[in-house]
C-alpha cells in the first residue's frame, strides 16, 4: 500500500509540476506580450504628449528671445560671409529701459549687479527646452539631408530656435590647407554620403577620403537612434559629424554639453567650426581635450549620448578604432583651412596698402586698448588656452527657462580667423552679431570704448 501511495503521489506531483511549468511559461508569454505592447504604447503616448506640449514650450522660449533681442532681418550692405550671405547689422541685445550702452559702461560690475542692469542678452542662453536638451538642427540642414539621403533630422518635440538670417551661410565653402589653389572645393554643395566620393576622389588621399566617409556616415545618438527612447517619429539611423559641423564648418546646430551636472547647469553649445583645427591645441569648449583625435573619439562615445555610457551601449554606440578610423577622420579635419582673408599679410595683420583707415584704427585697438590680443594673438587669433571672464560678477544667479545662470568657468579661446563666417557668437551662441560681441566685451572687460572705437574694432574683425 505504501508503495502504491508513493507512486500515486509521484504521479500527481509530476502532473502538477508539468501543469505548473506550463502555466508559468504561458504566464511569462502573456507578460512578455503585454510588455511589448506596453512598450510600443509607451513610445506612442510619450510622443503624443511631447507633440502636444511643443507649442507651449516653443512660445515660452520665443518670448525669452523676444525679450532679449531685436530679431528683425536687417542685412548689412557691405559685410558678407565668404560666399556672399549678408551678415546681420547692428547690436541686437536689448538694453534695460532708459539705459544706453555708454551709460551702462560707466557703471561698475557691482552697481550693475545691485541694480539688475546686466542686459538679458548677455546672460547664458538656455536650450529651447533645457530639461530635455539634445541635438537640434536648423531647418535648412534638415531639408537638405532629407532631400539627399531621405534621413529626417526633425524632432517631434522641439524645433531649432534662432532665425535663419542669424545663422552661417548654407552651404558653407570648404578650403583645404593642402590645395589652397582650388578655393572652395565644395562646389556649393552640402557634403554627404551621397556625394563625398565624387567631390573629393581626385583631391584627397585614400586615408583622408576614408576619414571623410566616416565623418558623413550616420551613427546612433541620444535623440536619433533605433530604440524607443528617441525623439524622431521613426526608428533612426542616427547623425553624422557633418550634421553639426556641416562641410567642416558649422550650421549653428545646438546641443547641451555632456560633462556638467545637474541638468540646469549644463551649457548650451553653439557648434564651433572645424576650420583651422591644425593650429589648435585644445578641443571642446571646457573639456580641454588635447588633440583632434581625442575630440573625434570622445564626441561619439560621450557627447553623442550626453556623457552616459549606459545609454550609449543600449542605443548603439559606435566605438571607433583609434589606430585607423580615428586617425583617418582626424587627418581629414586637420586639412580644413580658414577662409581667405585678402587684407591680411603673412603675419596675420593688415596689409596697410589694402586696409581702410577705420580698419587700421581697429587693428591698433585690437592689439592695444581693447586688449583683444591678450587672448587672441595673430596670426590665427587664439592663444590655445582657456580663460575665465567671470561674467557672474555682473548679475545675481538666476534660473532662465530651466537654465541656471551662474559662473560659467574657464572657456577655450576660439580662433578669430574667419570669425564673420560663424554667427552666432560666444560658446553658447548668446551673441547674435559681431556688434553684440564688441558691446559684450567692452562691458565685461571694462574697456570703456567710444562709439567710434567700437565701429573701428568691428571693421577690423570683419577683415579676419
Amino acid at each position: 500500500m505504501r508503495g502504491l501511495r508513493v507512486l500515486l503521489a509521484a504521479g500527481i506531483f509530476s502532473a502538477m509540476t508539468a501543469w505548473g511549468w506550463t502555466a508559468i511559461r504561458d504566464a511569462k508569454k502573456a507578460v512578455s506580450a503585454a510588455e511589448d505592447a506596453s512598450g510600443h504604447d509607451d513610445f506612442t503616448v510619450i510622443m503624443e504628449k511631447m507633440k502636444a506640449a511643443k507649442p507651449t514650450i516653443a512660445k515660452k522660449h520665443a518670448d525669452l528671445l523676444e525679450a532679449r533681442y531685436d530679431l528683425e532681418n536687417r542685412p548689412s550692405s557691405r559685410a558678407k560671409n565668404s560666399r556672399g550671405k549678408p551678415l546681420q547689422e547692428g547690436v541686437r541685445v536689448k538694453l534695460p529701459e532708459g539705459m544706453t550702452w555708454s551709460k551702462l559702461a560707466e557703471l561698475s560690475p557691482k552697481e550693475i549687479e545691485v541694480k539688475d542692469l546686466f542686459p538679458l542678452g548677455f546672460l547664458p542662453l538656455p536650450h529651447p527646452n533645457q530639461a530635455e536638451g539634445g541635438m537640434l538642427f536648423p531647418k535648412s540642414h534638415i531639408d537638405e539631408i532629407k532631400k539627399q539621403e531621405g534621413r529626417d533630422l526633425t524632432r517631434f518635440d522641439l524645433d531649432f530656435d534662432l532665425p535663419e538670417h542669424f545663422l552661417p551661410e548654407f552651404a558653407p565653402p570648404i578650403y583645404l590647407t593642402t590645395r589652397p589653389d582650388l578655393g572652395d572645393v565644395s562646389k556649393g554643395k552640402v557634403v554627404t554620403l551621397d556625394n563625398y566620393y565624387a567631390l573629393f576622389k581626385d583631391i584627397l588621399n585614400p586615408k583622408q577620403l576614408e576619414g571623410l566617409r566616416l565623418l558623413v556616415t550616420p551613427f546612433a545618438q541620444q535623440q536619433f537612434n533605433a530604440t524607443d527612447d528617441r525623439r524622431s517619429e521613426r526608428a533612426h539611423r542616427g547623425v553624422t559629424c557633418f550634421d553639426c559641423h556641416v562641410n567642416g564648418h558649422t550650421n549653428a546646430a545646438t546641443h547641451l554639453v555632456g560633462d556638467i551636472r545637474p541638468q540646469e547647469f549644463r551649457h548650451r553649445l553653439d557648434v564651433p567650426s572645424l576650420r583651422g583645427v591644425n593650429v589648435q591645441r585644445l578641443f571642446g569648449s571646457q573639456r580641454a581635450l588635447r588633440s583632434i583625435e581625442d575630440f573625434t573619439e570622445f564626441e561619439q562615445r560621450a557627447a553623442y549620448f550626453d556623457g552616459d555610457p549606459v545609454a550609449a551601449t543600449r542605443k548603439g554606440v559606435n566605438v571607433l578604432e583609434r589606430g585607423s578610423q580615428v586617425h583617418f577622420m582626424a587627418e581629414l579635419q586637420s586639412i580644413l583651412d580658414f577662409p581667405p582673408a585678402p587684407k591680411l599679410n603673412v603675419f596675420g595683420k593688415l596689409d596697410a596698402r589694402k586696409a581702410t583707415e577705420g580698419e587700421k584704427r581697429g587693428q591698433a585697438l585690437f592689439f592695444g586698448k581693447a586688449q583683444c590680443s591678450v587672448c587672441h594673438p595673430a596670426p590665427y587669433y587664439t592663444d590655445n588656452t582657456m580663460h575665465n571672464l567671470q561674467v557672474e560678477r555682473f548679475f545675481k544667479p538666476r534660473s532662465i527657462n530651466g537654465r541656471m545662470a551662474s559662473a560659467d568657468g574657464p572657456i577655450k579661446t576660439f580662433p578669430l580667423r574667419g570669425i564673420k563666417d560663424s554667427p552666432p557668437y560666444l560658446h553658447d551662441g548668446r551673441l547674435l552679431t559681431l556688434a553684440d560681441t564688441v558691446e559684450f566685451f567692452n562691458l565685461v572687460l571694462e574697456l570703456n570704448l567710444s562709439a567710434t572705437e567700437k565701429s573701428d574694432l568691428l571693421a577690423f574683425l570683419l577683415c579676419l
